[in-house]
């Protein structure tokens, strides 16, 4: 049975996609993240496809020469989402500050301890390398805890939305900004990085403003994908011009999603509301699909190139825990300096994920480090995805046991007042009695 023919590779991507449906199921309804599904799933996929086919298959030299297209549509659209999720408002300036000074703080300080780690227990890992492989397991999956955290009091809900949101946009540029370290001849330093960043700004500001005005005044219902390819567009040029691309997304989401702010006052007058917000609505719907996609089968080939032996191995299972208690550590800090006493359940919801794994896999030839194990990836996702899981089902119970005695309370108080008034008639038919007597 040739389970790689074209015809039983579309029926095992459908149901590859069903059962990721499915999880989501499952994950709103016990907090189990979807993710340890999905790379649960890619592990017995793994082991099932190596008992059909007799010959020995290196899935990771077969599967992750197809990852470069597909990461990067990946980090677009995440990045998109993630934009479009952002509301600039006045009354959200102090949150959203906060929140980004709180990512970057625990981005910065979470990689530069995961570095000193893996260099001192790593064989031939220089400092360059253990940057960059100590920079996609500090960032915060935004694709696992937007989902997880519809649950929580709106402020630490809007919280976890922007510091998740700023931690993988700010990850992934500090990954490419260490890539360009690797080439001094084209590396410009930090002034040229702030220039560049400049630059990228303003290209963005007016392709964005053109592309809203542009598309506004486009009749064709399928014009979406057009828009997407416009932005893919931009994203390559951007990257043949070695421009912090990624900008390019974010602020274009920003002004789409924020009409309001980037077309104040008369300037309204250039926009259709009603158009805009057609195209914002139908783009979020894009975007989250895709993510959806994308999520789903990164986390599943994950799992399928994952070397399961590595997790037993004592060195990995040591790097890994070391990596997962400096994450906690540094954030318990960050979150005692910025938001006070009331940090959980906040503290625990660090998980990595779709980033961690689409990162990795950029990271170039020469930077790579052969005695890394994959395995250390798995371990810190699992890791802090199950930390994240006790976390929010503790929360909910605890949620639970207030709602529980509010609710008894009330009880308690509506009997109270029942017995009352039934004391109060009682009393009232007495008096009747009684001038009736009287009478």
């Amino acid at each position: 049975m040739d389970i790689l023919s074209p015809n039983n590779l579309i029926i095992e991507a459908s149901i590859v996609i069903i059962l990721s449906f499915w999880f989501n199921g499952i994950s709103k309804k016990t907090n189990i993240p979807s993710v340890l599904m999905l790379i649960v799933l890619g592990v017995v996929l793994q082991y099932t496809a190596q008992f059909f086919i007799k010959d020995e298959v290196d899935f990771s030299k077969t599967l992750t020469k197809s990852l470069a297209l597909l990461g990067t549509i990946g980090l677009i659209m995440i990045v998109l989402e993630a934009a479009l999720e952002l509301k600039l408002k006045r009354d959200k300036i102090i949150p959203i500050i906060k929140s980004m000074a709180i990512a970057l703080i625990g981005l910065v300080a979470s990689a530069w301890v995961a570095a000193l780690i893996l260099y001192q227990l790593i064989p031939e890992m220089t400092m360059q390398s253990a940057w960059l492989y100590a920079t996609p397991l500090s960032i915060l999956s935004s694709a696992i805890i937007i989902p997880s955290v519809s649950g929580l009091p709106n402020h630490k809900k809007e919280f976890h939305i922007y510091e998740s949101t700023f931690s993988d946009i700010m990850g992934i540029m500090m990954f490419y900004f260490l890539i360009d370290g690797l080439h001094p001849t084209e590396d410009s330093g930090v002034a040229g990085f702030a220039t560049n960043l400049l630059l990228t700004i303003v290209i963005a500001l007016i392709a964005s403003y053109a592309i809203v005005m542009v598309f506004q005044k486009i009749k064709s219902q399928a014009k979406l994908f057009l828009l997407i390819a416009v932005l893919l567009l931009l994203y390559a040029i951007g990257k043949t011009f070695h421009l912090s691309s990624l900008i390019i997304i974010l602020i274009f989401g920003l002004v789409i999603s924020n009409t309001n702010v980037f077309f104040p006052g008369k300037t309204a007058i250039f926009l259709d509301k009603e158009k805009i917000s057609q195209i914002y609505h139908e783009l979020h719907i894009i975007t989250l699909e895709t993510a959806f996609v994308v999520r789903t089968f990164f986390f599943v080939i994950f799992g399928l190139t994952i070397v399961v032996s590595s997790l037993f191995s004592f060195n990995v299972a040591l790097i890994s825990l070391l990596i997962i208690a400096s994450i906690y550590a540094i954030r318990f800090v960050v979150l005692r300096v910025f938001i006070g006493k009331d940090i959980l359940p906040q503290l625990f919801i660090a998980p990595r994920g779709l980033i961690t794994v689409l990162l990795f896999y950029a990271i170039p030839k020469e930077a790579e480090i052969a005695n890394f194990e994959s395995g250390i990836l798995l371990f810190v996702i699992i890791g802090t995805s199950l930390v994240m899981t006790w976390a929010m089902i503790k929360d909910k119970r605890k949620i639970t046991t207030i709602l529980d005695g509010i609710d008894n309370e009330v009880q308690e108080r509506n009997e109270a007042e029942d017995a009352l008034n039934a004391k109060e008639d009682d009393a009232k038919e007495d008096n009747t009695k009684l001038e009736g007597d009287a009478e």
